[in-house]
């Protein structure tokens, strides 16, 4: 069923239809506050506010774009002002302790890899993604949207309505700063490639 359909069924009165639209973008839509928010418990909490405010203001969607064009601009803006929120009060972690009060890197080591392979990747992952997070939120956005993803130009040009040159040079931009945020980190071995 399409989006359109489901969406008329759900503002004719279905409400349970609504439910399948959050099926149909609950991983991405997690996903992309998961990468702008950096913090598991906080992407749950942003996709949560997502989907509630996407059903409150369903009503007001035109079908101008695409519902997951709509959707992903509405959690990229709840993240922005999540980020922006968060930066007033406090800095941001890029750990997380366990139940022993240690500190760890959220890193998944790829399962083909030797365990040096493993551990050189995810010290690389872990500095990408220090690098990523001490960015602008603006910048972050645009990163993880075409990097993170996998949108086109055109996409992210519409999710953060501005035109495709200017998507193109703000992504230069960012990928710009990153280089030089590794470059201060120190380490010169992770490729900004990936978010190519």
């Amino acid at each position: 069923m399409e989006d359109k359909d489901i969406i008329e069924q759900v503002l004719g009165g279905d409400n349970d239809a609504f439910g399948l639209l959050v099926e149909k973008y609950q991983t991405k839509v997690y996903n992309l506050a998961l990468r702008m928010s950096g913090n598991e418990d906080d992407a749950f909490d942003l996709a949560q506010e997502s989907f509630v405010r996407a059903w409150r203001n369903l009503g007001g969607f035109q079908f101008e774009s695409s519902f997951s064009t709509w959707l992903f601009r509405l959690t990229s803006n709840i993240c922005l002002d999540f980020l922006r929120a968060r930066k007033r009060r406090a800095a941001v972690s890029l750990t997380m302790t366990d139940d022993e009060d240690e500190e760890t890197q959220l890193a998944v080591p790829d399962p083909g890899k030797t365990p040096e392979e493993a551990v050189i990747a995810a010290e690389d992952r872990a500095l990408l993604t220090r690098a990523i997070n001490e960015l602008p939120a603006d910048q972050r956005q645009i990163l993880t949207l075409r990097a993170i993803d996998d949108l086109s130009y055109a996409e992210i040009a519409e999710i953060l309505q501005l035109q495709e040159g200017t998507v193109k040079s703000r992504l230069s931009r960012a990928r710009a700063a990153l280089r030089n945020k590794l470059l201060q980190i120190g380490n010169k071995s992770v490729s900004t490639s990936s978010v190519n």
